[in-house]
């Protein structure tokens, strides 16, 4: 199911490396030796909706190079199966589980395939679940792990963890990431966990903290609370929704912890397991910002994420046998260094005078409308937290005639540095391929690839665990001659019940669990109802045909 595209050459990764690093030099690279006598970890951190333009910007504003030069190793094309242009949810689905999709798709295969160059088979299959390289660790005995500063829930996340039609099934997307039995869970999307009346509190009634708990979870809410446990299973949900920007935070959510905290603790945590561990970590709102066309939220998140990288190659050289992938998924906002303003006399501007306006910020434009007054009697005070300090009168006029003052922050604080951006949506660039220790990917691949990578790299074939994990219930029950019907009388909660004889079997959707006889066994993998079908696994099937 993989896109058959051909690696390119390491020539193509050495110009790439070196057009990225030009300003500071190539830095340090690195390389790691694996240790067959352990299980191979693997760390994939995933920098959402940024570009070359954003790390570059980010680069310049801290004034030396970043963790993620010194491991440059090539570029990823990021197209879905239907646009040259992706969403987070395909993009997601194919750096977790080695299958294009399509838009707002998550972990299950696409309807649509347009685009040139991905195999137009995956169509045969359309909702159908794939399997992803976290499941794959956890049945190969590995701890894993998730990281997001967004909600947990949230599309990248999702992708490595679950498999719905919609990303915003935000229902579903959560109960799925509960019963996975992921050891290490961290981010925001409390809400999503819990019934209630707020936008993505559960609509089925159950109280996903309540099951956490019977599991043993120790469930944080807080930074202390965080870096004091010693629980070897952490389940850690420290906003209602997405987390605060990281140069917002010790102003506004102390309480949280950082994105580097986040990724340290869970590395020696799952560290412990002698076969090995995988942890996905997001850094989620570099796209947020980029959404907005907020250079501050960019610079903010892209910093965060890699003091993340850091804590992970720290970790990867010390252990030589981790293997660290770093990437974006896509492409968002076309930020420049230089914007119309600039046209005839760039290459007479000094950095400083890109950089030093953006350095006026103490907020990002999130932060500081959120320090706004509702009857903005203090606009100008919020402005200056967002460095438009002393504006003009022109300046003034526009903040104080703003019908849309986000808007209005970012265009005056982007024409002040010099900043560009062509659009508030996703890019089709290819992205920077950032990687260290065994089986590292270098030149320009496929986004698809980096899942097989990981796979091979921690032993199993992600086609065959799909035929593991995922066949269609009337398939999959069919050699046997069961009846099998779909029990909707709790709508939110649909059950699949497999009848043959006296012997009656119940699939509650989205949960690791069969009823055989009314008797519980918890499952391997979770059973997943997608487009109205429901698909079970093997070690289901198994367990239906030798029960009494």
């Amino acid at each position: 199911m993989k896109l058959n595209k051909k690696v390119m050459g390491v020539a193509l990764a050495s110009a790439v490396a070196l057009g990225s690093l030009g300003y500071y030099g190539q830095g340090d690279h690195v390389e790691a030796k694996n240790d067959n006598k352990k299980g191979t970890n693997v760390i994939m951190l995933v920098m959402d909706g940024s570009s070359a333009g954003a790390t570059n910007l980010a680069k310049w504003y801290k004034g030396e190079p970043l963790a993620i030069d010194s491991i440059l190793t090539g570029g990823v094309s990021t197209h879905s199966a239907e646009s040259a242009i992706t969403d987070s949810a395909p993009a997601g689905t194919a750096l977790a589980t080695g299958n294009k999709t399509n838009d707002k798709f998550v972990g299950v295969l696409p309807k649509i395939v347009n685009t040139l160059g991905v195999d137009p088979s995956l169509a045969n299959n359309p909702y159908k679940p794939v399997a992803n390289v976290l499941e794959g660790a956890k049945l190969s005995g590995k701890a894993t792990g998730l990281i997001s500063t967004s909600e947990i829930q949230h599309a990248t996340p999702a992708a490595f963890s679950a498999h719905v039609t919609q990303r915003s099934d935000y229902d579903n997307i959560a109960e799925q990431q509960v019963y996975q039995g992921i050891d290490v869970v961290l981010g925001g999307g409390l809400e999503a966990l819990v019934p209630g009346t707020k936008g993505n509190n559960r609509e089925d009634g159950e109280n996903l903290v309540d099951v956490l708990n019977d599991k043993g979870y120790d469930i944080v809410e807080d930074r202390n609370e965080f870096l004091s446990t010693k629980s070897n299973k952490i389940w850690g949900s420290f906003a209602p929704n997405a987390l605060a920007y990281d140069m917002d935070r010790p102003l506004t959510r102390s309480e949280e912890p950082t994105l580097a905290e986040m990724t340290d603790k869970a590395i020696s945590t799952l560290s412990k397991d002698k076969d090995g561990f995988f942890l996905m970590v997001e850094g989620s709102k570099v796209d947020w910002a980029a959404h907005a066309n907020d250079p501050i939220g960019i610079i903010s998140d892209v910093l965060a994420f890699d003091d993340a990288v850091k804590e992970a190659l720290e970790f990867a050289k010390k252990d030589k046998n981790t293997l660290v992938i770093a990437v974006t998924d896509h492409g968002n906002s076309g930020i420049t260094i230089g914007n119309v303003n600039t046209s005839g006399t760039y290459s007479n501007i000094p950095v400083s005078e890109y950089i030093n306006p953006l350095k006026k910020a103490s907020m990002t434009l999130e932060g500081a409308l959120s320090k706004l007054n509702a009857d903005k009697s203090n606009l100008l005070e919020v402005a200056a937290l967002y460095g438009i300090e002393n504006p003009t009168e022109a300046e003034k006029t526009a903040l104080l005639e703003s019908k849309n003052l986000g808007k209005t922050f970012v265009q005056l604080l982007s024409n002040r540095a010099n900043i560009g951006f062509s659009t508030g949506g996703h890019t089709g660039e290819d992205v920077f391929l950032y990687a260290y220790g065994p089986n590292k990917p270098v030149g320009l691949i496929d986004n698809t690839e980096i899942a097989h990578i990981m796979a091979s790299t921690m032993g199993f074939d992600l086609e065959k665990l799909s035929q593991e994990l995922y066949t269609e219930a009337s398939e999959a029950f069919k050699s046997n001659k069961a009846t099998i019907k779909i029990d909707e009388t709790d709508k939110q909660n649909p059950v699949l019940v497999v009848t043959k004889g006296k012997k009656v079997a119940e699939f509650p959707v989205n949960k690791n669990i069969i009823k055989v006889n009314n008797k519980e066994i918890e499952l391997k993998s979770i059973t997943v109802q997608s487009n109205g079908k429901f698909f079970v696994s093997k070690e289901a099937v198994q367990l239906f045909n030798k029960a009494k």
